[in-house]
């Protein structure tokens, strides 16, 4: 498989700090890759340098080959390049569907047109409904975004970045905030994504264990730097890594 993500020395300066230094990996196409480490190792940083709401101080981004480095975010998205955040990033006043199906209606280019058949936009709630129902929130289409639980917003937002033919999945702490009871909800929801198998998947995760049997691989971030990156049995019997979670050389820098 091709890598359809790679960074080379990729760096972020705050003042003096380095929050995120010379970072080089890859991502191949189709992968679940996720991302770890302790709170303050610059992981979210990373992730706002790969989607382009932070410019680097260094280094590259290249998706599929073409170099993204000063690309903005509307344009990464436009490449295919989808990213959620800890908080959701919903549409509140609308109901469940009109959120999906607006997304849909951007990938398509399409603005509303009042004399344009009805029969038309009934196919754009077809595809919106399609997706509700891989997120499990079909029977929520007609509920205010704003009247769904945290875990349940998680899912509509994963469902609008599905609806844009995203190919590259950022996931930034998907279970931030949930319940214990919603939590395998939005798990079994990102596991239906991965068996999809035509997503690429970097997922940022505090928890070792909700992500140890999904993913390929895992990177392991300390203090701004890649620590380890290799497949979940070897990172569990990474020493290092596990010195890191222990806080043995946790020094609580900032993510």
């Amino acid at each position: 498989m091709s890598n359809i993500l790679e960074t080379k020395n990729l760096g972020i300066k705050f003042g003096g700090h380095k929050a995120v230094d010379g970072m080089n990996f890859t991502v191949q196409e189709k992968e679940f890759k996720s991302i770890i480490g302790p709170n303050g190792a610059g992981k979210t940083t990373l992730f706002n340098l790969l989607s382009g709401q932070l410019k680097p101080s260094e280094g590259d981004v290249y998706f599929k080959e073409q170099k993204i480095t000063h690309y903005s975010p509307t344009k990464r998205a436009r490449l295919g390049i989808g990213r959620s955040f800890q908080i959701s990033n919903i549409f509140p006043n609308l109901t469940v569907l009109e959120n999906v199906r607006l997304a849909v209606q951007s990938k398509e280019g399409i603005r509303y047109n009042m004399f344009r058949s009805i029969n038309f936009y009934k196919n754009l709630s077809k595809q919106a409904e399609e997706l509700l129902e891989i997120v499990l929130l079909a029977k929520k289409r007609d509920s205010l975004a704003s009247n769904l639980a945290h875990g349940e917003k998680r899912k509509l937002e994963i469902a609008m970045l599905l609806a844009l033919n995203t190919e590259l999945l950022l996931l930034d702490e998907p279970t931030a905030g949930m319940s214990l009871e919603e939590v395998p909800t939005i798990l079994e929801v990102i596991k239906s994504i991965k068996l999809e198998g035509n997503r690429t998947i970097l997922l940022i995760e505090h928890k070792m264990d909700l992500i140890m049997d999904l993913s390929d691989s895992i990177m392991v971030m300390f203090n701004g730097t890649l620590l380890a990156d290799d497949s979940p049995k070897e990172i569990m019997n990474n020493e290092q890594v596990q010195t890191a979670y222990l806080g043995g050389l946790y020094d609580g820098h900032s993510a």
